[in-house]
């Protein structure tokens, strides 16, 4: 098969790297891919967003599979450019890739289908998400409305900060057109977990759990970032849990999603909270999961093509995929400065001394230049490791961090702290 994956950062890396390794491969693209993608598949300068330009070398180079990595193309509508084209392709249409692109519109989806989700209000004015603050007090959360690359939430402790996330979204514009409307949610206390699954249409096939870190600073401390790092198995995520997941939250979905007129094709995540020993949905995306899906393909022992086409032509009910016993896990290596203002056109060294553990280093944000490894993105690098217990599997995966030399950069030294804490 000719492949195009879409997108240039470390999920899209981790995705080339897994499918690269398929027989079904023939020939590989990756659009616009990066300076470690460019080792797995042949880069093409097109952006991630540039639908037109994707669409027309998918036809161009007779494509028989486009993998659409980041969300932004999928809201976009490049899924439904190319099936007019007759080109499959792995990913929600536009009108699906809403559960991602509105989380009003996803909220209402839940409360059209008794998914259970935190309490909510939508609102399109400063005051009147201010008023609804002031009678429900805090601690409360603020959520921009649109993709606001995985940022846009404001975890409130008092009214006072609310107000204040109300007011650089609505007034201060900071996330521009995703903050023109704002949901408001209740705080649910708990632990956060990550839940993935291929849809067809109408079949759901669950995938391995997976747990990130958001905030920036060890601890769970600092602003939320897009990710950095990740560990899969996640303890808390039981066989139990997960059978819970997919009965009340999955499956509720994707027969709401067929009846309300949108039939979900791709691969679903679901952010959750285990709240008082329950799942509840925090939030959906609509791609693979980033740093998750690094940490997926790590412990995917099936060939992902044959997997990621039963989800376009819906044949996912007589799918099975295998996973490895082992662990895996991932450490983010991002700017200084990240997730606010950061240089970019440091120089990385040591990737071959970091290699050389045993370790897999993922390009999230890199170019090739003159023979040197240039940062170009916030987060980086995602150095990942597997281990027979992700206590093991962080101990391997620091080891590769420590082999590589990016004054420039920086990362979180506590990634799995809760598995290892249990002495996982």
């Amino acid at each position: 098969m000719r492949i195009l994956v879409v997108g240039g950062g470390g999920r899209e890396h981790a995705l080339c790297w897994a499918i690269a390794a398929s027989p079904l491969c023939e020939v590989l693209y990756c659009a616009p891919g990066n300076a470690g993608i460019a080792r797995d598949a042949e880069c093409v300068p097109i952006a991630a967003d540039d639908v037109v330009a994707l669409v027309e070398f998918a036809t161009e180079q007779a494509i028989d599979l486009v993998v659409v990595g980041p969300e932004v193309p999928l809201v976009l509508g490049l899924v439904d450019r190319l099936d007019a084209e007759g080109v499959m392709a792995f990913g929600p249409c536009a009108d699906a890739a809403m559960l991602e692109g509105s989380k009003g519109f996803m909220k209402d989806l839940c409360a059209r289908h008794d998914i259970p989700t935190a309490a909510y209000g939508r609102f399109a004015t400063a005051e009147d998400a201010k008023a609804y603050i002031r009678e429900k007090g805090g601690p409360i959360v603020v959520k921009v409305d649109g993709l606001a690359a995985g940022k846009g939430v404001t975890v409130a402790r008092t009214i006072d900060e609310a107000f204040d996330a109300v007011d650089q979204a609505m007034n201060d514009q900071v996330f521009g057109d995703a903050g023109a409307e704002l949901i408001i949610e209740e705080f649910l206390p708990g632990e956060e977990l990550s839940f993935f699954a291929l849809v067809d249409g109408k079949t759901a096939l669950p995938l391995a759990g997976a747990q990130d870190h958001k905030a920036v600073g060890d601890g769970d401390t600092g602003p939320n970032t897009g990710g950095m790092g990740a560990y899969s198995p996640a303890p808390s995520l039981t066989p139990t849990l997960e059978d819970e997941v997919m009965e009340t939250i999955i499956l509720p979905t994707v027969r709401g999603m067929a009846a309300d007129g949108y039939p979900y094709r791709g691969v679903l995540y679901a952010g959750l909270m285990l709240n008082e020993g329950r799942p509840k949905l925090l939030e959906y995306n609509v791609r693979f999961g980033d740093p998750e899906c690094q940490v997926l393909m790590m412990r995917l022992r099936s060939d992902i093509v044959p997997a990621l086409v039963a989800s376009c032509d819906g044949t996912l009910e007589t799918f099975d995929l295998r996973w490895s016993d082992e662990a895996a896990l991932t450490v983010v290596l991002a700017a200084n400065g990240y997730p606010g203002t950061y240089e970019k056109g440091t120089e990385i060294s040591g990737l071959d001394k970091a290699a050389a553990t045993g370790a897999t280093v993922f390009h999230a944000g890199t170019i090739a230049d003159d023979g040197k490894i240039l940062a170009t993105g916030g987060r980086v690098l995602n150095v990942t490791a597997r281990g027979t217990s992700i206590t093991k599997a962080q101990a391997r995966a620091y080891a590769a961090v420590d082999a590589i030399d990016w004054p420039g950069g920086f990362c979180r030294r506590d990634i799995g702290w809760r598995a290892v804490a249990q002495k996982r």
